[in-house]
């Protein structure tokens, strides 16, 4: 086992990503997920796996075929079984009226979860790498996706478990280098028809300036992470005393509220209602509650939310019809 290899093995036994037994692991024959296949094979033995491997070939390329042989001579190499699939992408992407991109990753989903399942695999691994997180981080800010970008990538969501998600792709390539293996190279990664393709080129400007700015964006998304999660917990200590549901209704304990615990407690309560909890509208909200909570002994609106105060506090509920408009 060399350096490399275990560094890898520590960061997963510290995240405690708790996979053992059968793992699926998906291989499309590029860098990435060879690198994956290649490095849990090495650390099968450390980490109690039995590996299968899955390829899908989408018939998106003219080299699919090729992809589709690369990853069979790699089986038979490292003596792992082999499941393959032909999907048929661009039928489902006409019939369901999506892009190109989303019919393949929920036909290529669907399928591995089948085989998952048929083999008993406790989880299917990707090769989801650090870079990934960066590039989807700045998707989402792009689309305004509030405190929810500063999420890290999590090593494991139910079925998907994505061991490499601290590791640069850079170095990934580095270390097929050294072991001598080769990979297939996906020229579609680099043409601009996708959001993630036009983040990964402007992200190679952006990494020669900071050049360790995925590590420390994700080290930052893990204390964000943290400090959402003590916030929620402190929000939820406070219902049933500083503010519950009833009837459909929010009801706050009259004191003297700061506008951050308004929104967070608010953002908790609406959760449970099912009402809408964009970031804007509490903004707005919250302030207008905390005066009105503070100070006021009538009735009040602020479009379709009414307050009703009470000795003790106030019910917040909301009328049926639009929401207030936000400038």
């Amino acid at each position: 086992m060399n350096r490399f290899e275990s560094d890898l093995l520590a960061q997963i036994q510290r995240r405690g990503d708790g996979v053992t037994g059968r793992v699926l692991v998906a291989c499309s024959g590029g860098g990435d997920s060879v690198a994956l296949l290649l490095l849990l094979w090495t650390l099968r033995k450390s980490l109690g796996l039995e590996l299968s491997v899955a390829h899908a070939d989408h018939g998106l390329r003219p080299e699919s075929a090729e992809d589709a042989d690369f990853v069979r001579q790699l089986c038979r190499a490292l003596d792992l079984d082999l499941v393959e699939a032909t999907l048929g992408v661009r039928t489902h992407a006409r019939d369901q009226g999506i892009g190109l991109e989303m019919a393949a990753r929920e036909l290529r989903w669907d399928w591995l979860r089948q085989e998952a399942e048929q083999a008993g695999a406790a989880a299917v691994a990707t090769g989801h790498t650090l870079d990934d997180h960066t590039e989807t981080v700045f998707i989402r800010l792009a689309r305004g996706g509030g405190l929810g970008c500063l999420h890290p990538l999590a090593p494991r969501q139910v079925l998907r478990w994505s061991p490499l998600v601290e590791v640069r792709r850079e170095d990934l390539r580095t270390y097929l280098a050294l072991r001598k293996l080769p990979w297939r190279e996906d020229a579609s990664n680099g043409e601009p028809f996708t959001p993630r393709n036009r983040w990964r080129k402007l992200l190679v400007e952006l990494r020669r300036e900071a050049p360790d700015l995925d590590h420390h964006l994700f080290e930052t998304h893990r204390q964000a992470e943290e400090a959402e999660r003590l916030a929620r917990s402190l929000v939820q200590s406070w219902e049933g005393s500083r503010w519950s549901i009833a009837d459909g209704s929010v009801v706050f304990e009259k004191r003297s509220w700061d506008e951050v615990e308004l929104r967070w407690a608010l953002e908790s309560a609406f959760r449970h209602l099912g009402w809408e909890r964009e970031s804007g509208l509490l903004r707005d909200l919250a302030p207008w509650l905390a005066r009105q909570l503070a100070h006021s002994r009538k009735p009040s609106s602020w479009g379709n939310f009414h307050l009703n105060p009470e000795p003790g506090g106030g019910y917040l509920h909301l009328s049926q019809g639009p929401l207030p408009s936000r400038t």
